[in-house]
Formats: C-alpha cells, structure tokens, sequence
C-alpha cells in the first residue's frame, strides 16, 4: 500500500480509537506531589485551588475537602474578615464572575451577572467583596486594558467603584481610607527577571482625594500587595527569586521578609496573624510576629473526574507520525501516547502506557 494512502487509511481507524486513560489515586496522596494554588487564610482554615475546584483545610494541615464542585474553574478565594464566607471566581457560566460560598459549604450565591470578566481579589474591612472588573475598560488580557476595582455586599446587587483610574490588584488598609495596588497587570507571569517596560509597581493611593505614594523599587516587578496593620508586605524579584517584602508606612522603609533562595513564590495573601503563601505547589504560612515559615502537611481525599479511568478519542490530537518499514503499520503520537495502527486488520496499541 502506498505510504500516502496508509497515512490516511491510517488516521480514519484512529479517528474510532478511544484511548484509556489510567486512573491516578490522590487518597492519602502527600502535598509534594501535588500542584496547590492561590492560597488564602481564615482564623481556623485554609482555601485553596486545585483542579479547577476551590477547597479548604485547617490552618495545621490535615484532609482536605472539596467546597466548589462547578463545570467551570474556580479560582482566587479569599476568606471574610470574620471567616464565615469565601469568595472566588468562577467561569461556570461561560466568563469569570463573583461567587461566594459559605465556609462550611453549601450553595454557592453568584454575585455579578455582567457579561465582563469580574475577578475576586478580597475584602474591604467592613465585609464587602472586592473584585476588579474590565467592565468599564478594554479587556484585562490587553497591554491597553483599563481594569476597574469594585466593591459589593454579599447581598448586594449594585457595585461601588474604587475611584481610581486603573487598579489590577489591591489591598484596603484597616481602617479602609487607603488602598495598597498596582495600577496595571504584570508582564511575566512566565518569564524570570524580566525588566522591560512593564514591570508593575505598587502604589498607595489615598482614597479621600487619589494622592499617591509609591513604594520604592527599581523596575523590579511588585505584585500581591497585601495590608497589615501599618505595614504593607508584597511579592517582588528585586532581588532575585520572588520572595515577600515588606513596606512600613510609617518609617518608609522596604525590608525582606523571607529569604528565598529557591523558586519564586507565585501567591500570597493575608489572614489573622499570617501570611499564607504558594511555592512550587506547596502551601506555606509565614508568621510576622516570629518571622518563622512553616510548610503545611495536605492531602486530598474527593471524586476528581479529572483522573477518573476513562476513554478519550485522539485522533484530532496527532503530534507525530511514522510509518513502519513493512508498510504494514503506522505509529502515531497523541495525547502524550504513542499509538500502533494497523493498515487493514488488528487492533489499535497503545505502546506506552504512561502520558508523558
């Protein structure tokens, strides 16, 4: 048979080749081999994302459990001040909306219904959602965006804008008259060190009328700002691997608060007396007070449909192709598999069993 009429013969028997996937089990499963994300803190307990689901744990490690199990990606949660509600960003109906959820679980109560993207990013001191919004502007994922701040009640239906031209990200001081932000979203959320011209600053903007004071650095990129009591503390690569800073508004002063010399930390955020954070998948809790960090011990026990055993259809996920020399077979590369086709008769293998 001519190669050519193979290679096509060939992908119309994959096209009816279902792929199994192989289960993998996470009861038990210790938290180094497992990719945690977005961290935030309550008095008692933990939330974090994982598999698209938001979840929560004690501040001392232990069990996990589930608290969104949506179709869409669930991102971003961040507990109440006085830890009763999370609230969290969730594509369940097509684009990013507000959604927040009792601590102890239950339905979930959509906050925005506005076609824009409405992203979680905290709350106002007094128990108020805090979420930037593209509403008002061209969309976040442009280098032209204008990304708005918002403010709204659990049971509110009409947000209050941040009176602020731009505001990606942003953190109310504890007495809600300043607001620690940065004004635009940082380039390299990939790249390491970078130092164009769109390393992000952090800002401390006077809400009674829009003064600026800005936290010293030289185009390194801040982000995370994170308020309190008269300190603000931060993410920044001034120095190296992303790594918590600290602001002290009152001396001026900016000061290292952990000494990373390993992988960027890529989120933080502030709760009762610590700052939680993520570092390469796992969950951490710095104490300001001691200066100490403490790794916490999570495993994950739930129904993933993620990792369930299932069959998937590959064919329209061919990377790579070869032809045995008899002409007899063909060898495909698809979904991290490699995959025998027979030309007429025989059935489909799967040659290596592990989707690397």
């Amino acid at each position: 048979m001519p190669a050519k009429l193979l290679f096509r013969f060939a992908i119309g028997r994959l096209a009816a080749v279902l792929l199994f996937a192989s289960p993998v089990s996470l009861r038990g499963q210790s938290d180094s081999l497992l990719l945690l994300r977005q961290p935030a803190l309550s008095a008692t307990d933990i939330c974090f994302t994982f598999a698209g689901d938001i979840w929560i744990v004690s501040r001392t490690g232990g069990a996990a459990r589930r608290l969104s199990a949506s179709p869409g990606t669930e991102t971003g949660c961040k507990f109440s001040p006085d830890g009763r509600w999370v609230a969290y960003t969730s594509t369940a109906n097509g684009n990013a909306d507000v959604y927040v959820i009792a601590a102890t679980g239950g339905i979930p109560r959509r906050l925005t219904w506005n076609p824009a993207n409405d992203v979680v990013r905290g709350w106002t001191p007094d128990g108020k959602v805090v979420y930037m919004s593209d509403r008002k502007g061209i969309a976040i994922t442009s280098a032209l965006g204008a990304p708005r701040l918002f403010v709204q009640a659990v049971d509110g239906v009409m947000p209050e804008q941040i009176d602020l031209p731009t505001v990606w990200d942003g953190s109310f001081s504890p007495d809600a008259k300043r607001l620690a932000y940065m004004p635009y979203p940082n380039a390299n959320q990939i790249w390491k060190r970078y130092r164009g011209g769109r390393t992000t600053p952090i800002w401390i903007a006077s809400l009674a009328d829009a003064s600026i004071e800005k936290i010293p650095r030289d185009n390194s990129t801040d982000l995370s700002p994170m308020w309190v009591g008269d300190v603000v503390y931060f993410l920044s690569d001034r120095d190296g691997p992303t790594t918590l800073y600290s602001y002290d508004t009152k001396t001026k002063q900016v000061a290292r608060a952990i000494n990373n010399t390993g992988l960027d930390i890529k989120n933080a955020s502030a709760g009762p007396g610590a700052i939680v954070y993520e570092q390469f998948g796992s969950i951490n809790i710095y104490n300001p007070g001691s200066g100490k960090t403490n790794k916490v011990s999570i495993s994950l026990n739930g129904d993933l449909p993620q990792v369930r055993t299932r069959y998937d259809r590959v064919a329209q996920r061919v990377e790579y192709v070869a032809i045995s020399p008899t002409g007899a077979r063909a060898v495909f590369g698809a979904r991290g598999e490699i995959l025998s086709v027979p030309a007429e008769k025989g059935n489909a293998r799967n040659l290596s069993n592990t989707p690397g």
